[in-house]
């Protein structure tokens, strides 16, 4: 693994499907091992990228490379050479979970002892040992997606592509998942995954933010946050949040206010507003001020931010 030589290059990527344009002049790379998150509302353009960088999907324009492979000209190319586990699970539901891993081996043309191998190395990564005649459709969710992605890395490919692959799933199921992901990672394989789940891009070792099928930011989480540099956020509780917000709109010095569970987070100006000019005119208001603290952005932050700018709102 040269963790300087890059596993996916993409260059003004275009998709079109008659007069709707879904992905719109991207271009980014991946680096060897690494683990690059990709996210977006519902509709933004993930899955439209992540098909046509799979060779599922031609390009309307632009180029693009995977494993050296160019997704145009050799799309059955690339996917011999990558692992894919879309949206919904990868997995025939009416087969076991032997059925599914045997079923896939020869899809990837694994010969009986390599076959042998690897299914011993899935069943053990999905914890699924004594569950080998179970139905895939009568797996839990976190052992469902295990199996898939085991399915998916039986022919060991060193690029792998997770469209949103832990939808729906337990936050202990998912923790374990990005386990795997780390461990992969690790070993050299490189890791292109979509998620909506904010908690896990900030586990990637860079992201990239599409709106409305434009590539709208990208970089480290670090780096991605600097979109907030001098602009402080505050986090303040009270018990009448939405009342809070009215009013903290109307507040000179506050650029936007939204809600983070029961809290407020509110982008200032600069610095020179102090909480205190905050704080008085809730107060009046007869608004108990609980707690005001300054906190760094998160990638949600980052990601209303993103849509702020570009006049949409999130799925």
């Amino acid at each position: 693994m040269d963790k300087n030589r890059n596993a996916i290059e993409v260059r003004r990527l275009t998709r079109r499907f008659g007069g709707f344009v879904a992905v719109s002049d991207v271009s980014f790379d991946v680096r060897e091992g690494e683990i690059f998150g990709f996210l977006g509302s519902n509709g933004a353009g993930k899955s439209t990228t992540i098909r046509m960088l799979c060779g599922l999907l031609a390009p309307t324009s632009g180029h693009a490379t995977v494993g050296g492979v160019d997704v145009t000209r050799d799309p059955e190319g690339v996917k011999r050479r990558i692992g894919y586990m879309s949206q919904r699970f990868s997995l025939y539901e009416l087969l076991t979970v032997d059925q599914n891993i045997r079923f896939f081996g020869g899809i990837y043309g694994l010969d009986d002892a390599r076959l042998a191998e690897r299914r011993r190395f899935v069943i053990d990564m999905a914890g699924l040992a004594g569950r080998e005649q179970t139905l895939a459709r009568d797996l839990a969710g976190g052992w469902r997606q295990r199996l898939a992605l085991g399915c998916a890395i039986l022919h060991e490919p060193r690029i792998l592509f997770l469209d949103e692959p832990t939808g729906g799933v337990d936050p202990l199921s998912r923790r374990h998942f990005w386990r795997l992901i780390d461990t992969l990672s690790q070993s050299g394989v490189t890791v292109l995954v979509t998620t909506h789940y904010l908690d896990e891009a900030e586990r990637c070792h860079r992201v990239a933010l599409i709106h409305a099928g434009k590539l709208a930011a990208i970089g480290t989480t670090t780096e991605v946050k600097q979109i907030f540099s001098g602009r402080p956020i505050l986090e303040i509780r009270t018990d009448r949040p939405v009342d809070a917000m009215r009013i903290l709109d109307a507040t000179s010095g506050v650029e936007k206010t939204s809600l983070f569970g029961t809290a407020l987070h509110v982008v200032l100006r600069g610095r020179d507003v102090t909480p205190e000019r905050l704080v008085s005119p809730l107060r009046a208001q007869g608004i108990a001020v609980e707690s005001v603290a300054e906190v760094a952005p998160s990638l949600e932050d980052v990601f209303l931010e993103v849509i702020d700018r570009a006049g949409g709102t999130a799925a």
